[in-house]
């Protein structure tokens, strides 16, 4: 970190960190971790989870523009948490709060199946090497992770700019049981989300933009 992240470090950390227990790693989740969401915000709302935050530059605009909800982030890189913390702190919104942990085993373990209203993956590690492409985010397993956890009529909103990640991701989510594709292919941008970093570099270097949607089914649509 240089010295601007220590400091934000320093001066929010003990507010807007949700520590969690770990197993073998320091990024990994015990399989006995529990965080108790409505107490950590201080009021039931609808819950918001993003995987991969990097600094916070689509997160804290977005959760800024949802002040009805409460939003958890997963990161795992400390110097773009820092960054994070102090975007949140500028904003002056209190509906985040990031835990420093991997985003699928908090996933599994921190949520009750049923709990997310909406799930954020935008600009994931594309992972371009084929034999690198089991450590892709989006798979088959993680889809019937994210259907468990939605809520009914639940979103799973996603971005990247390859063009054979988008592919692989509508290869996995469209035959998902449980998951609807709610535009039957590549979704409008969405307005709320800010051209970030990594996507003005996309863009700069001539990659289109896919977003997509999903919503969870509910038992009369599954």
């Amino acid at each position: 970190m240089n010295e601007s992240q220590r400091n934000a470090w320093e001066r929010h950390a003990d507010r807007l960190l949700v520590e969690v227990p770990h197993a073998e790693l320091s990024t990994s989740v015990a399989d006995d971790a529990h965080v108790d969401w409505a107490a950590t915000f201080g009021r039931t709302a609808p819950l918001i989870v993003e995987i991969g935050s990097g600094t916070g530059d689509s997160l804290v605009p977005m959760a800024a523009d949802r002040p009805e909800s409460d939003v958890v982030a997963f990161e795992v890189f400390e110097p773009a948490v820092a960054s994070t913390l102090s975007r949140i702190n500028r904003a002056g919104i209190d509906n985040v709060r990031i835990v420093v942990s991997d985003g699928t085993q908090g996933l599994a373990k921190l949520f009750d199946d049923g709990a997310i209203s909406e799930l954020w993956t935008f600009f994931a590690d594309p992972w371009h090497k084929k034999r690198h492409h089991k450590r892709r985010l989006v798979d088959t397993d993680f889809a019937a992770l994210v259907t468990a956890k939605l809520a009914p009529g639940g979103l799973w909103r996603l971005a990247t700019d390859w063009e054979d990640y988008a592919l692989w991701m509508r290869e996995h989510l469209d035959a998902a049981p449980g998951l609807v594709n709610v535009h039957g292919g590549w979704a409008p941008r969405l307005e709320a989300r800010p051209v970030t970093k990594f996507e003005a570099r996309g863009l700069a270097a001539g990659r289109r933009i896919f977003d997509l949607t999903y919503r969870r089914a509910d038992a009369a649509q599954a």
